[in-house]
């Protein structure tokens, strides 16, 4: 395979992060693009740095089979039945967070995947950022001890003055705050993890401003979970908030303390002891999604499908943290703990 050829379905805010990957990685080009606007042959080579063929209707763009792979960017409550009709039409999936908004089209989706053998990566795209491999290079090192206590909380405001408050205040479409935004930092405190959920409870509030009062769901949860092994996390979703942009790590262990870019160890002689450790690292500093670290996912991806492997964050890995979004959620419809066994497939 010369390039791995791609087709994009939605052109809104996240293609274009998308689009400069795809630009940057001499291995792959946009192929077509699936959209409702009309585009002329500048605009589409300006977008897509490639003559792509342009589509308004996916089935269409389905049935070219010159595509290899499928990049899902539309609104959240597109995702599942895109996914479902481009792995059944055999192409390798590329799909925006959150994947569904509601249990069954999840497991829908990881069937259709399955059981057409496609690749696929989801676009959990912090995963790659450095910060998250001083975390894990910190705990690989046993810096930190056993870890025995994991928070990874999102607070960023999604009000009127932001892009998608129009669809997001909608249930049916926004599906939660969580479910929105804050599934980065659940998906980063299980990465940190790596052990399984045993179980979840959640409370939800919201916030009096009159900016989100139109919001049909709580903009503001908090979850805690319980792992097998007795370790417990805490992950704060808040889009209500009105302060800048923070994604806030921070690890708990026998050992030391990692708290976003800075670490207190009793395996480093000679710090004070009311002092932390300041590191130098590439934290998730901002919401604009120019900002998030696609190019080495989509280098990744690209590099799997030519090599006829998956990608390490495939549909299997993003199934497993919204498989605990779902079951956080059922714990807030049902004002109760839920264990993750309950969440069957």
């Amino acid at each position: 395979m010369d390039k791995v050829r791609i087709g994009v379905v939605g052109l809104g805010w996240a293609a274009s992060g998308h689009m400069l990957a795809f630009k940057a990685n001499s291995g792959c080009e946009v192929g077509a693009v699936c959209t409702s606007k009309d585009l002329s042959e500048g605009q589409v080579l300006e977008m897509t740095g490639s003559a792509a063929t342009v589509y308004h209707d996916f089935d269409q763009m389905l049935a070219d089979n010159s595509l290899d792979a499928i990049d899902i960017c539309t609104p959240h409550w597109l995702h599942p039945e895109q996914t479902i009709k481009a792995a059944e039409a055999g192409k390798h999936v590329m799909i925006e967070k959150p994947l569904a908004l509601d249990y069954d089209s999840l497991v829908a989706m990881r069937n259709a995947i399955n059981a057409a053998g496609v690749f696929s990566t989801v676009y959990f795209e912090l995963r790659f950022i450095p910060h998250y491999q001083l975390v894990k290079s910190a705990m690989a090192q046993g810096l930190l001890g056993d870890v025995h206590h994991f928070e990874v909380d999102y607070y960023h405001g999604i009000g009127p003055w932001y892009g998608q408050y129009e669809w997001n205040i909608k249930k049916e479409k926004g599906g939660s705050a969580l479910l929105t935004a804050g599934v980065h930092a659940l998906d980063g405190l299980l990465y940190f993890a790596n052990r399984e959920v045993d179980e979840v409870f959640a409370y939800s509030t919201k916030s009096s401003d009159p900016a989100m009062q139109a919001y049909e769901y709580d903009t503001t949860s908090t979850a805690i979970i319980k792992f097998a092994d007795g370790t417990t996390g805490k992950c704060v979703s808040c889009i209500d908030c009105r302060q800048p942009y923070v994604f806030n790590v921070k690890l708990v262990g026998s050992a030391g303390t990692l708290w976003n870019d800075r670490i207190w160890t009793t395996k480093i002689a000679g710090l004070r002891p009311g002092e932390w450790m300041q590191v130098p690292t590439a934290q998730a500093e901002s919401g604009d999604v120019l900002d998030h670290p696609y190019p080495p996912q989509v280098d990744e991806f690209v590099e799997c499908v030519k090599a006829g492997r998956d990608s390490s964050v495939n549909f299997e890995a993003a199934f497993g943290t919204h498989r605990v979004v779902f079951a956080i959620e059922k714990s807030l419809e049902e004002n109760r703990p839920v264990k993750l066994s309950e969440m069957t497939f």
